[in-house]
């Protein structure tokens, strides 16, 4: 028998959403060959477990899809790439992959707390671009939120228009002097 490991356990939750968006605990232990009670060893509770899946999803989805260009050199400009990039890695998995991006939206629009948690990696990239010292990310958020119609799900229908990259350059051109 395999070891059961947390990674293990958010992989077969994630395929098992794939298919059906009503997966319980039950039937990831009857997957893992474990009982649904063997999953509290791993998870505190069902949420723990459900927002680890959401945090895997998004990495390997869209955070991990994205390249910090160094070699534009000044910080502004890897920022403004870097953003780009990530509202386009959004934009394509909302395209390709629809059931699970309004299953992790729904998820994230009943416990709104979660979506600080997984943009946190974001956080710490804008902070590591621009030199920031904020341990608690305020400047980072800030400057994710200004791009929000490029980030939260409820603008999706906006991101397939012709002037998508218009928007984003006006917003963009807005702020670059304030960062």
């Amino acid at each position: 028998m395999n070891k059961i490991t947390n990674e293990k356990i958010i992989e077969t939750a994630e395929e098992l959403l794939k298919n059906n968006s009503d997966v319980t605990l039950y039937d990831i232990g009857k997957e893992l060959n474990i009982t649904h009670a063997a999953l509290y060893k791993h998870f505190k509770n069902k949420d723990e477990l459900w927002t680890a899946v959401l945090i895997h999803w998004f990495d390997t989805e869209i955070f991990n899809k994205i390249e910090v260009h160094m070699e534009y050199k000044e910080p502004k400009l890897i920022l403004k790439n870097w953003i780009w990039q990530f509202i386009n890695a959004k934009k394509n998995v909302y395209n390709i992959n629809k059931r699970m991006f309004i299953l992790n939206t729904q998820y994230i629009d009943n416990r709104p707390i979660v979506l600080r948690e997984v943009l946190e990696s974001s956080y710490a990239t804008i902070n590591n671009i621009m030199g920031y010292e904020d341990n608690d990310y305020k400047t980072a958020e800030a400057i994710m939120s200004v791009f929000s119609v490029f980030i939260i799900p409820s603008f999706a229908e906006t991101w397939n228009l012709p002037d998508y990259e218009e928007r984003f350059e006006n917003i963009w051109n807005l702020i670059a002097g304030g960062i």
